[in-house]
C-alpha cells in the first residue's frame, strides 16, 4: 500500500513530492472490456491533469489488493480509494440492497436520476459515513443492465430457471435465483469462469460488457436479455484521505470523480449493442423477452425480493425510499 501524506504538510515541509494514492478494483486492466477500469483510468488522467500531478493514483486492478471484504477493510483503515461491488459495501451496509430491487429502473436515465437525485441515495451516503468513517463519492457504471447466462437452455420465462444452479454475486443474487425456482451460490468473480466450466454452476448474471471480459461466452451457450437489475459499483473513499487533502486537491478530485463517471456513462450506453452483437459472433443465442415474458419475471421478482429485504431486518424507510424514489424520476 501506498503511503499518504497531507499535501498540506508536504508543502510545509518545503517539499513537491506528489501525493500517492492507491485505487482497488476488480476486473482486468483493459478499458474495452472492463468499465471499472475505464472508469479508474479516466479518474487518474483527469486527477493527475487538475492537480499538476500534485495528486497521483496507482491503480490495482485484478483484485491485486485482495477479494471485495479486504478491499474495503483496507480503505476503512489506511488512505486510499476502493471501488467495490455490492459483496464489498453489502457486510458493512446491507441497506444498499434497496437499489437493486428487480426493474427498479425503466434504462439507463432512469437509474443515474435515481442516483444522482434522490434522496435514497444520499441518506444511504450519509449513513454509510456514520458507520464506516468512509465516504461513497460515486455510482460507477460497470456495463449496463444485468442479463442472465446458461449453459443448459433458453430462458424465456421464470419457469426456464428450475432446477438450475446460479453463480450468485452475493445473498441477494441468491434470493433472486430463488425467487425463479433455481440455486444460487456466491462465487468470486475471479472463479466465476471455471465454475462455469466445471459445471459447478450452470449459468449466472452479468451486463454483456463482464459476460466478454470474464469469456464466459466460452462457457455459456444461452443469453437472456430481461435487463433485470442496474449493473453498479461504488467508489470509495478513506475519511483520513479526504481530510488530508487542500481544499483545492479535494475539489479537483470531486471534479474528476463526476467527469470520469460521465465519460463512463457514456461509453457504456453507446455500446451495449455492439458488445451483445459481438456474443451472439462468438456463438451464443440471445433471447430478448417480449414485454409479457418481462410482466413475469417481475411479478416473481420484485415481491420475493421485497420479501428479502425485509427478512434482512433492513428496515422499510430504505425500502421506501428506493421505491418512492423510482417512481418520482
Amino acid at each position: 500500500m501506498a503511503i499518504l501524506l497531507g499535501a498540506g504538510s508536504l508543502m510545509a515541509a518545503g517539499l513537491t513530492q506528489a501525493v500517492t494514492i492507491d485505487l482497488s478494483y476488480n476486473g482486468a486492466p483493459d478499458e474495452e472490456k472492463n468499465a471499472v477500469h475505464l472508469f479508474a483510468s479516466n479518474l487518474k488522467r483527469l486527477v493527475e491533469e487538475k492537480t499538476g500531478s500534485e495528486l497521483e493514483l496507482t491503480l490495482y486492478p485484478n483484485s491485486m489488493l485482495g477479494e471485495e471484504v479486504q478491499r474495503m477493510e483496507q480503505v476503512m483503515a489506511a488512505p486510499g480509494l476502493n471501488i467495490a461491488s455490492f459483496a464489498g459495501i453489502s457486510p458493512l451496509f446491507p441497506e444498499i440492497y434497496a437499489s437493486s430491487i428487480p426493474f427498479l429502473f425503466r434504462d439507463f436515465d432512469h437509474a443515474r436520476r435515481f442516483f444522482d437525485e434522490g434522496e435514497y441515495w444520499k441518506a444511504a451516503q450519509q449513513e454509510f459515513q456514520d458507520r464506516t468513517g468512509t465516504q461513497l463519492l460515486a455510482v460507477v457504471e460497470e456495463g449496463g443492465f444485468l442479463a442472465f447466462t446458461n449453459s443448459k437452455r433458453p430462458i424465456k420465462t421464470p419457469d426456464d430457471f428450475k432446477g438450475l444452479r446460479f453463480r450468485a454475486m452475493d445473498k441477494s443474487q441468491v434470493a433472486l435465483y430463488e425467487a425463479f425456482g433455481a440455486s444460487g451460490t456466491p462465487i468470486p468473480w475471479t472463479e466465476v469462469y471455471m465454475a462455469l466450466k466445471t459445471n459447478v454452476a450452470d449459468g449466472q448474471m452479468n451486463p454483456p460488457m463482464y459476460i466478454i471480459l470474464g469469456s464466459l461466452h466460452e462457457v455459456q451457450k444461452h443469453l437472456t436479455l430481461a435487463n433485470i437489475q442496474y449493473s453498479d459499483q461504488f467508489l470509495v473513499a478513506n475519511g483520513q484521505l479526504l481530510e488530508s487533502l487542500t481544499d483545492e486537491q479535494r475539489q479537483a478530485l470531486e471534479e474528476a470523480v463526476q467527469e470520469a463517471n460521465q465519460l463512463n456513462r457514456a461509453s457504456i450506453e453507446a455500446k451495449v449493442e455492439e458488445r451483445i452483437q459481438f456474443l451472439a459472433d462468438q456463438g451464443m443465442e440471445v433471447y430478448r423477452p417480449s414485454a409479457a415474458e418481462l410482466t413475469q419475471f417481475q411479478e416473481k421478482a420484485k415481491p420475493s425480493y421485497i420479501s428479502w429485504l425485509r427478512e434482512q431486518n433492513i428496515e422499510q424507510k430504505w425500502i421506501d425510499l428506493a421505491l418512492d424514489d423510482a417512481a418520482k424520476r
